[in-house]
């Protein structure tokens, strides 16, 4: 019978392992499910979208090689270019606007002299864990220009509403104030997270040279913001190409296909007219976009965050 320091000695000792064989690290048993998950639902399927790009393809009938007819329809059709300008349109109006409201908003209930933060938190966070489409109903209710209460407001003010989604001026508007509303939790809490992050030594510092709070913003805050800023930017650019559920239920793309974005023609190629492979050519040219927008602002910000190290 082993002793305790046998038993300790040899409990402590590795099993050995046969001549040419590594010990397996358990990480990769943590991660295989997520791989297999991103394999199956994201790798695969982007790969299927590119090559059926290459087909003509109705969903019933055998696939039929194309080749690049697809993408050369593309560059003669001019709703893809319209559409493509709408939604350009649409990422410049809500993504600066976005940015800006929620850069406000952080700045506001990071002060020490504000009370209720954790609930303003809430409050500005609710709107983004609800669903789209239900904020989307909601809002072409708020709009409705008989019924609607902001036009019913503007009439006990004497003032006569306008007709805010079949108007071609300001159906684009509502689209992204809709937006704007649902996300800006999001955008509030991620900035409170930058914000947090930086050192009271730096504002202390200024104060005792005497810097304003606004010359504190501009020269500290800002400039220490800037990664954030970056993930922020370049996220909201990403979801501006892929907006869709507002615009299918409060315009249908109209007036006069004032919000007909790129990711709503996709849908009325591939599912009204039911040409899958021309559909999947457009994907291909939304994630070309979407690169080229991500890499220019990755450069743009990159520049930047490297002059302050």
């Amino acid at each position: 019978m082993k002793g305790p320091a046998e038993l300790r000695a040899t409990g402590s000792r590795a099993a050995p392992l046969g001549k040419g064989r590594r010990r397996r690290s358990p990480a990769y048993d943590f991660i295989a499910g997520a791989l297999i998950l991103i394999l199956c639902f994201h790798v695969i399927p982007c790969l299927w979208g590119i090559s059926l790009s290459f087909f003509r393809y109705d969903g019933i009938s055998k696939p039929q090689w194309a080749g690049l007819d697809n993408y050369q329809r593309l560059v003669t059709d001019p709703t893809v270019a319209a559409s493509l300008w709408v939604t350009l349109k649409y990422a410049l109006g809500a993504v600066p606007l976005g940015l800006a409201l929620a850069l406000g908003i952080a700045l506001i209930l990071d002060e020490r002299w504000f009370r209720g933060k954790t609930l303003a938190r809430t409050l500005f966070f609710t709107p983004n864990v609800i669903s789209l489409v239900a904020v989307a109903f909601v809002w072409e209710w708020l709009l409705n220009p008989k019924y609607g209460i902001i036009n019913g407001v503007l009439r006990q003010l004497g003032l006569e509403g306008p007709t805010w989604l079949s108007d071609p001026q300001l159906a684009l508007w509502c689209i992204i104030l809709v937006q704007v509303w649902h996300g800006l939790g999001f955008s509030v809490i991620v900035f409170l997270a930058g914000l947090q992050g930086i050192s009271e030594l730096y504002y202390e510092a200024a104060r005792l040279d005497g810097a304003t709070r606004a010359q504190q913003i501009r020269h500290i805050t800002l400039p220490l913001l800037m990664p954030t800023l970056m993930f922020l930017s370049i996220m909201g650019f990403i979801g501006a190409f892929q907006v869709f559920q507002s615009v299918f239920m409060m315009t249908g793309g109209g007036p006069a296909d004032a919000t007909r974005v790129i990711v709503y023609y996709l849908w009325q190629v591939g599912f009204e007219r039911v040409e899958f492979g021309y559909a999947s050519a457009i994907a291909v040219v939304i994630f070309a976009a979407v690169l080229a927008l991500t890499v220019i602002q990755w450069r743009f910000y990159r520049e930047r965050i490297e002059a302050l190290t």
